[in-house]
């Protein structure tokens, strides 16, 4: 979808709003009323006489709102009349995806890049400007909920947190989770209890049980590194916020270990890649290689225990595959 454009068909439970066929005249009017209604009241004017176009993506988890927004340069404000009127009692987090923008906040101004993450609460007046036009996701959660969830009672200072791959995987979770859940084609479902989860990872609540939610932080990282011969223990317990035994812990709840885990994904990926005609030009030693192995002796003896039959095997099957369907 262009910047702009209207949504393509709806998809179930998600509502979709733009501006695109608007009068101009009514554009930021009925654009903050939809937000007020369906997100955070807030308002908006655009940079210079620019028109506004923006659309939105809205989905109600339960008690927790996510929305996907997009839109061309313009600057929003919340400012404490409009909290008076209609509190939202709630945080919102705002991943950013594309465009550079700034949030002016009683306690002084960040500056927020793609792939970073700003959690404030929704009642404390603040700005916010995209001088190049924006996509962010927004996660919406009440206040009580919030508290509930962390154990934090107020957020009294916006924070800024890296969702980035390869940075903060807790927070990449949560904000893919939150992408894949707020699209307007093929969403895929999501719980609440899955946003509670990572959300309470993410801040480093103890009280909750979060052991899904820093495996599932854990399966992230280790597919974003999974051809790096030095994944380790100790650099994904970094990753998640974890100490290495408490990221044992957390496979073993879930009837694995971590060095197993591991290997069966690198075999896995390894047996995708001997199935495909093109790698017949790579040695077994080189899909090794590729897969994270540093020793194909390993990696051989390996991938026969869990498959019945030699990389060779799957890769000679691939090879002749190729050969038919070059003769045809």
């Amino acid at each position: 979808m262009t910047e702009g454009s209207a949504p393509p068909a709806q998809a179930p439970g998600v509502v979709a709003f733009s501006t695109q066929d608007l009068p101009l005249e009514q554009r930021i009017e009925l654009w903050e009323s939809h937000n007020e209604d369906a997100l955070i009241g807030l308002r908006c004017r655009t940079l210079t006489s620019a028109v506004l176009d923006a659309t939105e993506i809205n989905l109600q988890v339960s008690r927790v709102h996510l929305a996907r927004v997009r839109g061309n340069s313009h600057v929003v404000e919340r400012d404490t009349r409009m909290i008076q009127r209609r509190p939202s009692e709630s945080v919102a987090l705002f991943f950013s995806l594309v465009g550079e923008a700034f949030f002016y906040h009683d306690d002084g101004v960040r500056t927020l890049q793609p792939g970073q993450m700003l959690m404030c609460d929704a009642d404390r007046p603040f700005m916010r400007g995209f001088s190049h036009g924006l996509e962010e996701l927004v996660l919406k959660i009440p206040r009580s909920l919030f508290t509930e969830a962390t154990g934090i009672d107020r957020v009294d200072q916006p924070r800024v947190v890296s969702f980035a791959a390869g940075t903060h995987a807790v927070a990449h979770t949560l904000a893919t989770t939150v992408g894949r859940a707020a699209r307007d084609a093929d969403p895929e479902p999501v719980e609440e209890d899955t946003l509670l989860d990572l959300l309470a990872a993410l801040t480093g609540n103890r009280e909750r049980d979060t052991s899904a939610a820093h495996r599932a932080a854990a399966h992230t990282y280790i597919e974003q590194h999974l051809t790096d011969p030095n994944l380790s223990a100790e650099n994904v317990a970094a990753a998640v916020g974890l100490s290495t035994r408490h990221l044992s812990r957390v496979f073993a709840t879930a009837g694995t270990g971590f060095p197993r885990y591991v290997l069966g994904r690198r075999l896995d990926y390894a047996r995708r890649l001997l199935e495909k005609p093109e790698a017949t030009t790579l040695t077994v030693a080189e899909v090794a290689h590729h897969c994270g192995f540093a020793s194909s002796a390993h990696f051989s003896s390996a991938f026969r225990t869990r498959f019945g039959e030699t990389a060779s095997d799957v890769r000679r099957r691939a090879a002749s595959a190729r050969s038919i369907r070059l003769d045809v």
